[in-house]
């Protein structure tokens, strides 16, 4: 059983890789795109909806692309999750069963579930991303000596 939806998968995805993969320019949607195998217009639906709650920032013209808008360390899952998790709400009619007596559970479990991914940030999920070999090693300085 999958707890996280596929929208919040693949808006930690894109948070992480841009994380990794902007280093002084910006990383284009066609880029993470093609780098995970996803369809690039749904991609950037959950793109935008981060740009608006101020985790991701677009960059515009030909090496625009996206950026994180704060450092990795003051990016929480919780709340990238969240974004995604509003993204993709609908106003739907629930059974009164289902609306009275399960989704305060479900509703609940959640929040609990939530309030956990808050104390992971990207920092966390950047240093993991990191010693599993994903994105680009950084020297410790520019220059030896």
């Amino acid at each position: 059983m999958k707890l996280l939806p596929r929208s919040a998968r693949f808006a930690l995805m894109a948070a992480l890789d841009v994380a990794l993969h902007a280093r002084g320019r910006p990383v284009s949607s066609k880029e993470l795109a093609a780098r995970h195998e996803l369809p690039p217009r749904r991609l950037e639906t959950l793109l935008q909806a981060l740009v608006r709650a101020g985790i991701l920032k677009s960059v515009r013209g030909p090496a625009g692309g996206y950026e994180l808008a704060r450092e990795r360390r003051r990016l929480c899952v919780g709340e990238i999750v969240r974004v995604a998790l509003r993204a993709e709400e609908d106003e739907d009619r629930s059974p009164a069963l289902l609306a009275a007596v399960l989704q305060p559970l479900i509703a609940e479990t959640e929040e609990a579930a939530l309030a956990r991914l808050d104390d992971i940030t990207l920092e966390d999920l950047y240093a993991r991303a990191i010693a599993k070999g994903f994105g680009e090693r950084q020297p410790a300085s520019d220059f030896d000596i």
